[in-house]
């Protein structure tokens, strides 16, 4: 979707709304996917110092565990706002996706915002104690291995250090 920002500082003298319903499944986020439409709204409206945009979002991203690998979904709400001036539209430090003709990327600035605000490092839980350094299987599925003391390499050709270490 694009919003003309250019057209809206002349014409806008009635606020806009938008329902929002993205696709961002071809984006490659950091670390996690977004396979679900991305639902919100966003608005405009003028006021006496430029634009006022708000932007509302709910997405659900979807990860594995960078403990454990185990499968991880992560609900994101957001609202942000941002003032745009007119001077700013040929700024080409400008922090929001607008192109040079003076239009703003609600898709891409929506992609933006989730990079922002969903992190990169997903946990199944906070104190997930991740995979057996000996087995792989994962620790809070009863892994026994480690218990009592027990770290036997798997590949024998490293238990010279753990000689080493002794």
């Amino acid at each position: 979707m694009q919003f003309d920002l250019k057209k809206f500082f002349q014409t806008g003298r009635v606020p806009y709304h938008a329902e929002l319903q993205l696709d961002l499944s071809d984006y490659d986020f950091p670390g996690y996917q977004i396979t679900q439409p991305v639902t919100g709204t966003f608005d405009a409206a003028l006021n006496g110092e430029g634009v006022v945009l708000r932007l509302s979002l709910n997405a659900l991203a979807q990860a594995e565990c960078a403990r454990c690998l185990a499968p991880v979904e992560y609900p994101c709400s957001l609202e942000q706002e941002w003032l745009v001036r007119e001077s700013e539209l040929s700024n080409e430090y400008q922090e929001l996706p607008i192109d040079e003709a003076g239009k703003l990327s609600v898709k891409e600035l929506a992609c933006e915002e989730l990079v922002m605000e969903i992190p990169t490092v997903l946990l199944c839980s906070a104190d997930c104690q991740g995979l057996c350094h000996v087995c792989g299987k994962p620790k809070a599925a009863g892994c026994t291995c480690c218990e009592g003391g027990s770290t036997t390499p798997v590949d024998e050709r490293l238990a010279i250090l753990k000689q080493l270490l002794n």
